[in-house]
């Protein structure tokens, strides 16, 4: 397989797994969890960030399950009381239909051949799965089947006797009327014409009574009502999957719908106006439910019932509904729970439901990085082929264009020595070249296409932020030349780790407008986490600078941040800024810098790293500051990393060595900063 990975040429030669579990990538723990709870059919909880690959675990999951016997429900009316129907719970297939569908798969492939060879042109053809169902029916089908034809035997006889009989008298009038051998009056004509007109009302409200009573059943003595079938597991032969992610009550509970008639013996019986919800669709097999935390609490507590006992009755989920009044038989429900969400679904959990998972199952945080090793690019090979083969509609990948889908998995990581197990994100840019390389007829996709793909592929946020930039240029809101005395441009993220932004920071520092206290006076929508990075900073001013601010006022505004400042990302520029204010010592215009400041001085690191950098490239500047600890994170294409110069800093004394203009000023600060650290 090794050699495979290393002499391929293009996609087309890498095999893709059959089982989905193999086609699960980077999370090489979950796929050990979720083997055992599949075979010891244990529920999961996946936590993990947006496209790391729960639904697809869950998928998985459902394929692995032991094979169990899958179960028809039926729902019968109840002769004692309408209003609870009677559930009946057959299996799907015996085990000698089993056999038989095993045996005679030449022939549902004969019989599939048979009905493609008759289609006339335009006609779509059936999948071999409905042809299968139609030769092999389960047996809640045939139960149908055989109850609507012992009300057909019932009932057809009568009603072509009655037909003929009102036939006869028809003609019989007729010939009367027109062909009797004498003229008759007209009052015989109008009574004759009566008769017929009766006669055939007398036809039509007999054909309707004998649907009604085919319907209704126990409201007709003698009629026989025929059962619904609620769930119908015809074809499967595997534990069915099922996506409940999003349904409203009575999808996931079921229902029973409302009967605006209700009255007269024209109303729809109870027992048909069952619908089964997703808990018993998944019955013996898997309920996936992502976002688990925005079902609602009583939503959540039926869950948990359904789940201790394995069975849940269905009722009307509308107080204002016929069928609220409407509650079935207990109904299996005994499936899989597969939940899923991100880190702050956990505070929105019903603590019972999230009890019962952990007792009975396995809580899995998913990763989104793994390590950049040979064998992980060779996952991420494997993982686009996977997408071709799913997608069916692109172009199988050159090797030049893996090489640099797997050059963007290690940008998007953000980390040093990482690649991204985002692949959701990840197979949006392989879908994007594909449609470039289909547009001009290409038999490969290029890396060409592929970078061309990655401006087509762009998040919102990254769009925006290119406006963004673009418009705050235009009106000289931060230039990217000169010297400027207290203003800085910090750089901050836009949504997503991958979207840079400048963020243009002035301060000023002013007599204090109390005479008891010095204010510092932050502005530009800062939330929480940024307010406090400012308070941080004040440490700086007065540890390192030994004045008193009692006597000062300092304002720090971010210019125009219509979006919001969030994140402590922006303290080294706030720093920077009133110390060039405070010294009157002017700032390079050409720098760009980022970075999270401790109260001793530290430039800590903060993330987004790389995305900033390319918003300061995009910007036109010639320089930016980052933590020290980032300077691994940063992954830059060599066309891009050619445009600027990037500065590790340690601490604030760095920061101000490289920011500040050169003067006598700036080099007396720097002497009494150090002397301070070195103290």
């Amino acid at each position: 397989m090794a050699s495979l990975y290393e002499t391929y040429k293009s996609t087309k030669e890498i095999p893709v797994p059959h089982k989905l579990i193999d086609q699960v990538i980077g999370q090489d723990k979950a796929v050990e969890l979720v083997k055992k709870a599949a075979e010891q059919r244990r529920n999961i909880l996946f936590i993990g960030t947006p496209g790391t690959g729960k639904s697809m675990l869950a998928q998985a999951m459902a394929e692995l399950l032991p094979p169990e016997e899958l179960e028809d429900v039926l729902v019968y009316p109840n002769p004692n009381d309408e209003n609870k129907p009677l559930a009946r719970v057959i299996k799907t297939y015996s085990p000698l239909d089993k056999q038989r569908m095993l045996r005679d798969q030449p022939m549902i492939d004969k019989r599939f051949a048979e009905i493609r060879a008759r289609l006339r042109p335009g006609e779509q053809a059936p999948s071999r799965k409905k042809v299968e169902e139609m030769l092999f029916p389960g047996q809640g089908r045939q139960v149908v089947a055989q109850e609507h034809s012992k009300f057909n035997i019932t009932h057809s006889g009568g009603i072509s006797l009655s037909m003929i009989a009102i036939l006869i008298m028809i003609g019989f009038l007729l010939f009367i009327a027109f062909g009797g051998g004498g003229e008759q009056d007209d009052s015989t004509k109008i009574m004759i014409a009566a008769a017929i007109l009766g006669a055939f009302i007398f036809a039509g409200l007999y054909v309707a009574s004998s649907q009604i009573s085919r319907r209704a059943g126990p409201m007709f003595p003698g009629a026989s009502a025929e059962p619904k079938l609620i769930v119908d597991n015809t074809g499967k032969t595997t534990a069915p999957f099922i996506d409940g992610t999003g349904s409203k009550a009575g999808a996931l509970f079921g229902d029973v719908r409302h009967d605006p008639l209700q009255s007269g013996g024209l109303g729809t019986p109870a027992h048909l106006r069952v619908e089964a919800g997703a808990i018993h669709f998944s019955n013996k097999g898997v309920l996936f439910m992502d976002e688990v935390s925005s079902l609602k609490p009583t939503s959540q507590q039926d869950l948990l019932t359904a789940m201790q006992e394995k069975k849940f009755p269905i009722t009307g989920r509308s107080e204002l509904s016929s069928g609220a009044i409407v509650r079935t038989e207990p109904i299996p429900c005994d499936f899989v729970l597969v939940a899923a969400g991100n880190t702050l679904d956990l505070q929105n959990m019903h603590p019972a439901l999230r009890s019962r998972i952990r007792g009975a199952g396995y809580e899995i945080y998913l990763e989104d990085t793994m390590p950049d090793t040979p064998e992980n690019r060779k996952k991420l090979v494997q993982f686009v082929a996977q997408e071709v083969t799913k997608d069916k509609k692109i172009p199988h990948f050159t090797r030049e264009a893996v090489d640099e889908i797997v050059e963007e998995a290690k940008k998007r990581a953000g980390r040093k020595n990482k690649l991204t197990l985002r692949f959701r994100e990840l197979g949006g840019i392989v879908r994007a070249a594909g449609d470039i390389a289909n547009m001009e007829h290409a038999d490969l996709v290029t890396r060409d296409h592929v970078l061309r793909s990655k401006g087509s592929a762009k998040t919102m946020e990254q769009q925006m932020s290119a406006q963004f930039i673009e418009q705050k240029k235009d009106y000289q809101i931060f230039v990217t030349t000169g010297k400027a005395i207290g203003k800085v441009n910090g750089l901050a993220v836009l949504g997503d780790a991958f979207s840079g932004l400048i963020l243009p920071i002035v301060a000023e520092v002013t007599t204090a407008s109390s005479k008891s206290e010095g204010k510092i006076i932050a502005t530009g929508k800062l939330g929480e986490i940024a307010k406090e990075a400012v308070k941080n900073v004040s440490a700086i001013f007065k540890k390192h600078f030994g004045k008193d601010f009692t006597s000062y006022d300092v304002h720090i505004q971010f210019l125009q941040t219509y979006e919001g400042v969030e994140g402590d990302s922006a303290s080294v520029s706030i720093a920077l800024a009133v110390i060039s204010a405070l010294e009157e010592i002017p700032i390079d215009q050409s720098i760009a810098l980022t970075g999270s400041l401790s109260v001793r001085g530290e430039v800590l690191p903060v993330g987004g790293v790389t995305g900033k950098i390319e918003a300061a490239i995009e910007a036109g500047l010639k320089k930016v500051l980052i933590p020290a600890r980032n300077r691994e994170d940063v992954y830059l294409g060599k066309e891009n990393a050619a445009k600027i110069e990037i500065v590790s800093c340690s601490n604030i004394i760095d920061v101000l060595e490289n920011a500040l203009v050169d003067c006598p000023k700036k080099s007396a600060l720097i002497k009494q900063m150090m002397k301070t650290y070195s103290g």
